[in-house]
């Protein structure tokens, strides 16, 4: 008896936070094609939210946006592609086409009789990560001590990020200037200010941006910060203290980071 027909399901990770799947893939198609997010989302069964967020991991995850979008919020504006993101879409479809060559023998070779039933499979395991902000970074300069060590690492143009690791940690993931890293940040962890009379603090990150989005619940609201160059951050903060803020879409605020909340990868 022949073996149901094999479908390749493609995911790419360059480490246990980066992925980048058939679901990521279709949602950047259907913005290619249809050139708005909310028809986008629509066309692949997302909410136009959960399409967002997608959106602003990818070009968290990647050294260059890969979607561009326009004002224009819910029902407006209009959504695109940038070079980057067409190449993302054609280096997958080379993937795909290769993996699937690759399926097509291994199903020939699963109808043949004498292999056992219990033959192994390849299977490509992923691993998500429960951060919300997850970024792509260059290593700038690592500072040393006796046990801790500050690592500066280039974000955006004129923005960088700073985490504190132990000393085992440097040696052991390799960090040093120049060094590809990914910062994982909590969105629980990021405390958002209005820019204007912000004044000192022990926060060492600061990170300067415009509100993209709010999206308030019965307790909690969810905020997002355009940071320029196609990159993000998001932050869960109290509704009172959304209310209290006035955070608006268009509002400048700064996201606080403490240095020891941020968690580094590598591949």
């Amino acid at each position: 008896m022949s073996v149901p027909e094999l479908e390749a399901a493609l995911t790419v990770q360059r480490d246990s936070t980066t992925r980048m799947g058939t679901d990521r893939l279709r949602l950047l198609e259907a913005i290619r094609d249809h050139g708005s997010i909310a028809a986008a989302a629509r066309s692949v069964g997302l909410s136009y939210k959960a399409a967002w967020e997608a959106v602003n991991a990818m070009n968290n995850l990647f050294s260059q946006p890969l979607v561009l979008a326009s004002p224009g919020g819910r029902h407006g504006g209009g959504t695109s592609l940038t070079p980057a993101g067409e190449r993302v879409l054609s280096a997958f479809g080379d993937v795909q086409a290769e993996l699937d060559k690759f399926l097509g023998q291994l199903a020939r070779r699963l109808e043949d009789p004498l292999l056992p039933s219990s033959s192994p499979f390849l299977w490509s395991l992923m691993m998500k990560t429960s951060a919300r902000n997850v970024f792509r970074c260059t290593v700038s300069h690592v500072i040393e001590g006796p046990v801790n060590a500050e690592v500066v690492l280039d974000l955006t143009r004129g923005q960088s990020l700073t985490a504190v690791v132990t000393e085992y940690s440097v040696r052991d993931l390799d960090l040093a200037p120049g060094r590809e890293a990914y910062a994982l940040i909590k969105s629980t962890f990021v405390i958002i200010a209005r820019e204007e009379g912000l004044g000192r603090t022990s926060v060492r990150n600061r990170l300067h941006g415009v509100v993209l989005s709010r999206i308030d619940g019965s307790i909690s609201s969810d905020i997002v910060l355009d940071l320029g160059d196609g990159k993000t951050v998001a932050a869960v903060i109290t509704r009172e203290s959304a209310e209290a803020l006035d955070l608006q879409p268009g509002t400048r605020a700064c996201a606080l980071i403490k240095a020891s909340h941020i968690i580094l990868a590598v591949d």
